[in-house]
């Protein structure tokens, strides 16, 4: 059996196991018996394909569709159509939809297998092709074009959990004294090397290292509050010590260091307000996130530069506006 995941969903338990018997084998699979159940399901976690009744009370399948394509998280899932309707009218209707294509009632077990894995090859060529635009291709590590993305869906996912979401911004210091004392060979050598150090010091799927530009990365951290994101900086500031790669030209350590910036959503430590809101109820700016995370990562990032590098600051997001309260990360425990 594959790594893949398929999602059938069919309010009829008859229908679901039959089509479980003729692909059994080929991908882990799920069931659903509601439009709801299989935005829940898919929602938790992501499959590679959904077969999809079209008539079923509640949701149906087209408005099923329809919903999971209007969530970014969502929106690349291919969608199977399995419906007695052979109309070409309503064929278009669930191509308009975004649907990948379509099965009759009754299912032909080789006709079901075959399209299936059509469409899980597409889906993992498409996967390739995804990673590839979004890779950095010097580091191996995420690209800015990646960051924005993720940036922008965590958010979003932030907006409906209420959950804590954390920001590092991490600058190589002195890294143009180090370019132009060992050369930008050597300089890409290091930037590989710190990449995959900052890989190693986030570990969850859910996290993300990404080269933000030039000598400066950033790790985005969900479902993370504060102290979290300082564990992290910790081990940051480790990895990129224990490298001990050479920097005799840094007047901060006789090798490459780091400076980290954190920025922190935290609610449950008194954070910012939601968007729309002012920070303290009166008359000022409301706050734009995802930019203001940023932008808070920012500042504590210049604050560690500007205390000495080789360090990391956090400010809190409610305090964006106040860069001056960027604090030391309490040490470690």
């Amino acid at each position: 059996m594959t790594n893949d995941d398929i999602l059938l969903v069919d309010d009829d338990p008859g229908s679901i196991q039959l089509m479980g018997r003729i692909l059994s084998g080929v991908a882990n699979l799920r069931f659903a018996t509601s439009g709801e159940d299989a935005l829940r399901l898919a929602g938790a976690s992501v499959p590679d394909l959904m077969l999809l009744d079209t008539e079923m009370p509640g949701l149906s399948g087209f408005e099923t569709c329809r919903a999971l394509k209007a969530d970014p998280a969502l929106t690349d899932v291919p969608v199977i159509f399995v419906t007695s309707h052979g109309e070409p009218a309503f064929e278009v209707s669930g191509f308009e939809l975004g649907a990948a294509d379509f099965i009759a009632k009754p299912v032909s077990a080789p006709l079901l297998l075959a399209r299936v894995k059509t469409q899980l090859r597409v889906k993992h060529m498409a996967d390739q092709l995804r990673h590839i635009a979004t890779m950095d291709v010097l580091t191996g590590v995420a690209n800015r074009r990646r960051f924005d993305e993720a940036l922008e869906l965590e958010w979003q996912r932030r907006l409906r959990s209420g959950d804590p979401l954390s920001l590092l911004m991490i600058d190589v210091d002195h890294f143009k004294l180090f370019n132009d004392r060992y050369g930008h060979p050597a300089g890409d050598a290091c930037l590989r090397s710190v990449a995959q150090a900052l890989r190693g010091t986030s570990a969850r799927p859910a996290d993300l290292v990404a080269r933000y530009g030039g000598e400066e990365f950033a790790i985005l951290l969900p479902h993370t509050a504060c102290d979290g994101a300082e564990h992290v900086a910790h081990c940051v500031l480790g990895a990129i010590e224990a490298l001990a790669i050479g920097h005799e030209g840094s007047s901060t350590a006789p090798h490459v260091t780091v400076s980290v910036g954190i920025g922190c959503y935290d609610e449950d430590a008194g954070g910012a307000p939601q968007p729309g809101q002012s920070r303290n109820g009166s008359d000022l700016r409301p706050c734009r996130f995802p930019i203001d995370l940023v932008k808070a990562a920012d500042e504590a990032l210049y604050a560690a530069k500007n205390n000495g590098r080789a360090q990391a600051r956090l400010l809190d997001v409610a305090n964006v506006d106040a860069p001056h309260l960027a604090r030391d990360i309490a040490p470690r425990g």
